[in-house]
């Protein structure tokens, strides 16, 4: 295949996250005890653990371009590439759980995108990891034109790699929560010809948004 394919480890750029319940820890259906107040229950949760599962790796395409033909010796593309999805971090948990952030830094411990010898967030001594920013945008896609040195039908792409998984927390006295987060961890960009086959998943993908029926990657697409 004449193409080419860019990544960037941006370990895990993130944006604005959805969160719901996510304040303290307390039980799957145990509400506080009486007289407890957040910042106490809070307290009592703070050196839970986390236990993972259902761990899954996906590239997702965030943008694409029109097909491009160009002649014998290529030239310059000059079709931008529209969005067709825009990665979020996500954190969802079915009753009160640690900050958003502190679950982003324990998947990111978990699916090794986060290097570090402490427990949680809280005991990393100041140190920062772009995987728990929950107010990073998403990554831009690449305005920058790329010159093909042969002739072809050409489609430029993007796209992210998401992790995801299941969480457990347990609050020291026994108390669960349980939920589910996301986030991505690597901008992917690149380059594919509708005229020949290719073995990229995502460049796949861009040739159902972007190629012709009959193309390499979309044998009878609109007839299946």
């Amino acid at each position: 295949m004449r193409g080419t394919v860019r990544r960037a480890c941006a370990a895990g750029l993130v944006i604005g996250v959805l969160v719901t319940g996510l304040t303290a820890c307390s039980g799957d259906d145990r509400a506080p005890r009486a007289g407890e107040t957040d910042r106490a229950v809070r307290k009592t949760c703070a050196d839970g653990t986390f236990a993972w599962s259902r761990v899954t790796e996906r590239d997702r395409l965030t943008g694409v371009s029109d097909p491009e033909r160009l002649g014998t010796g290529g030239g310059r593309l000059h079709h931008s590439m529209r969005r067709v999805y825009t990665p979020r971090p996500s954190v969802r948990a079915d009753g009160p759980a640690p900050s958003a952030a502190e679950i982003l830094f324990s998947l990111g411990k978990k699916t090794g995108e986060i290097d570090s010898d402490a427990r949680t967030l809280a005991e990393a001594g100041g140190d920062t990891w772009s995987f728990t920013d929950v107010r990073l945008p998403a990554p831009e896609l690449d305005e920058e034109r790329t010159a093909p040195g042969a002739a072809g039908e050409y489609v430029q792409y993007a796209g992210v790699r998401e992790v995801a998984a299941d969480f457990r927390y347990t609050c020291p006295d026994g108390r669960t929560v349980s939920g589910h987060a996301r986030n991505w961890t690597v901008d992917l960009g690149g380059l594919m010809d509708c005229e020949e086959k290719t073995d990229s998943a995502l460049a796949r993908e861009a040739a159902r948004y972007s190629c012709e029926e009959g193309s390499a990657d979309t044998p009878g697409l609109s007839g299946a």
